[in-house]
Formats: C-alpha cells, sequence, structure tokens
C-alpha cells in the first residue's frame, strides 16, 4: 500500500473509488453526477481550499482509501489545529490497517508541514466506525458535536 497526497491528477481515480464504495455499501449521501465532479475539480484551483489536506491510500494502482482535513486557523489561541472531515476505505479493504495508515500519516502531514497539534473529528455513529475511533492512539473524546445550517 502507498499513501499520496490528493491532486488534481487523481480525480478520475478518486472517482472510481467512489464508484467502487457505492457497489459494496450503498448508503453514501450524495450522487457522482456532473455538478459533483465539476464542483471537485473546481476545487484544486478555488483559492478557499488552500487549507484542505487530502490523502489516498493506493493499493495495486488503485485507490481504496480516503481521508481529508482542514486545517482550522484560529486567532481565539493563535494555533493551527485541523478536522477530519471524512476517512473511508473500501469494505473490502477494511481491517488490513489502510485507516490507520491514511490517519497515521494525515498525523505526521499535519504536525510536520503545518504545526498541528490537534486533529478534531465527529465520530460517525455507526458500529465499525465506534470501534475504529475508540482504537486511535493518543486520542481522547470529548464534547458533542453539532452541526449548524448557515
Amino acid at each position: 500500500m502507498e499513501i499520496r497526497r490528493y491532486t488534481a491528477a487523481q480525480i478520475e481515480d478518486v472517482l472510481e473509488f467512489e464508484r467502487a464504495i457505492r457497489a459494496e455499501e450503498d448508503f453514501w449521501g450524495w450522487d457522482i453526477d456532473e455538478a459533483y465532479v465539476k464542483a471537485v475539480r473546481e476545487s484544486f484551483d478555488d483559492p478557499k481550499f488552500a487549507n484542505a489536506v487530502s490523502l489516498l491510500a493506493y493499493d495495486a494502482g488503485r485507490v481504496v482509501g480516503r481521508i481529508d482535513a482542514a486545517l482550522i486557523c484560529s486567532r481565539f489561541d493563535g494555533k493551527v489545529q485541523a478536522y477530519l472531515d471524512w476517512i473511508c476505505v473500501v469494505k473490502s479493504f477494511r481491517h488490513k490497517g489502510t485507516a490507520q495508515a491514511l490517519l497515521g500519516s494525515l498525523r505526521a502531514l499535519l504536525h510536520d508541514a503545518y504545526g498541528v497539534t490537534t486533529l478534531i473529528a465527529l465520530m460517525a455513529r455507526n458500529d465499525e466506525a465506534q470501534r475504529f475511533y475508540r482504537s486511535i492512539e493518543n486520542a481522547s473524546i470529548h464534547d458533542e458535536a453539532i452541526w449548524i445550517t448557515c
């Protein structure tokens, strides 16, 4: 397995990955339609996405996992933290260390390249995600989350 930064050059690989995750589990909240593909392509040229950090896990030339985060730069305390937006592994590749490898690579990149000391995540409610998040070393569970519509 190889972990790589997600760049515009890998969009087709990621679209194939997203089709693969849907083929194995059909509960995703968005469609891979023209509008979605257009928005993803444009995000790589949009300065609003400068704080986005994404990594891909490749196995035998195909994407089998993805992790996305965003830097949180706050004047509250002058620190840079990060928010873990998404981590997903193709179901048939789970429990093989892919998610842990993605998370470990992301943590190292955030710390070394951006000085991030804290990665904040929302925990999905499903049992598999709960087991994963509770297994993360050097992590603790805090607070509850709220999603506020703007």
